[in-house]
């Protein structure tokens, strides 16, 4: 009701939010902090779903559905970015646009499209503006899809198992606990919105944007460190630009990379719980090196830790599930009795009896 999209006021328009219109202020710092916990959540949710291997058969188009809601949140939060019109914003935004321009053929035709003008001006803030409201309600009927799927397969468990028998009933027990977790998440939420709304932002981003002047340090928000951590790893524009698409698709395709996997819960596989540990310790070391300048030792730590990365999708995750497919094959007649092998081979439960001898083994 009250921005302006109009690049001559528009800096302006959101102080005046800020400070004139009755409760403008906690609105906004709602709705820019309510951004950094809407990832931290997701990103939690990632985690978990990695961990506990929830996206393998039969819930791949479950998780394949969350990676396409991940994708379009990453693009409404940077189209939302530049909204304020701000100097980190203009910048973030010029310096991430400006790699579609590499694309052969069509890249500077993509480029015209989406800024709207030969450079970041009033059209691309009307098209952002138009794309940041837009974008939520495909992610919201993305969502409904998402839970469709969950309530199609149902959902993982810490073991692994899937029970059809004793359920336990959403409410009260879940309920609770899910209750417990949204009251623990708005107390930090609220504690930023209240006392340090600014602290999850960029000091530049108070200053007007101006196109002639480059801010010393680009640095976008804290839930793009990682993929711009991966995208500065090389000097190239197009392998940059590549390497952020290959990012996206194995992401996308991750079930996929995992087709080997015998026994989901991690409780029961601890090679697979180390890996996906340093995995995670990998990608928070990205996210660090995306808020440092490029240079030594930096930038060798970034491409080291992109490479790695990229080893785990298509070398190690893949090779974690062959490896305790061997060993199912290689061990599991020696800790079952002969009489049982018919019954029990291809269960779950001849896993579980095969994984936790084997490991005792090795």
């Amino acid at each position: 009701m009250f921005y302006n999209a109009n690049s001559d006021i528009v800096f302006n328009v959101v102080f005046d939010l800020t400070s004139e219109v009755y409760f403008g202020w906690w609105l906004r710092n709602i709705h820019a902090n309510g951004a950094s916990f809407f990832f931290l959540v997701v990103y939690l949710h990632m985690c978990r779903s990695i961990y506990y291997c929830s996206f393998i058969y039969p819930r791949q188009l479950l998780w394949m559905s969350g990676a396409v809601i991940w994708v379009l949140m990453i693009a409404t939060a940077f189209m939302g970015y530049i909204l304020p019109w701000g100097q980190m914003s203009f910048w973030g935004a010029m310096v991430i646009t400006s790699l579609l321009g590499a694309l052969p053929g069509v890249g500077s035709d993509i480029l015209l499209l989406l800024w709207g003008s030969y450079s970041i001006d009033n059209a691309t803030l009307h098209r952002f503006y138009s794309l940041h409201y837009t974008l939520p309600f495909v992610i919201l009927m993305l969502t409904i899809l998402h839970i469709a799927l969950l309530h199609e397969f149902g959902s993982n468990n810490p073991l692994g198992l899937s029970v059809r028998l004793d359920h336990i009933p959403f409410l009260p027990y879940y309920g609770i606990k899910d209750s417990f977790s949204l009251i623990i998440v708005l107390i930090v939420f609220f504690i930023f919105v209240m006392i340090a709304p600014d602290k999850l932002g960029h000091s530049d981003n108070f200053i007007l944007a101006n196109s002639l002047v480059t801010p010393a340090h680009i640095v976008p928000e804290w839930y793009f460190l990682p993929l711009y951590a991966i995208l500065r790893s090389v000097t190239d524009k197009l392998l940059g630009i590549s390497l952020i698409g290959l990012t996206i698709v194995v992401i996308l395709f991750f079930p996929y990379f995992c087709k080997g996997f015998i026994i989901r819960s991690t409780i029961f596989r601890p090679l697979y719980g180390i890996i996906v540990w340093i995995f995670f310790v990998d990608c928070f070391l990205l996210g660090w090196i995306g808020s440092l300048p490029i240079m030594t030792p930096y930038f060798e730590i970034g491409l080291a830790s992109t490479i790695l990365f990229f080893i785990y999708f298509f070398f190690l995750f893949p090779l974690v599930g062959n490896i305790e497919k061997l060993i199912f094959h290689l061990y599991s007649y020696r800790f079952v009795d002969i009489e049982d092998k018919n019954y029990l081979k291809g269960s779950r439960l001849y896993s579980f009896i095969f994984l936790i001898n084997s490991y005792k083994n090795i």
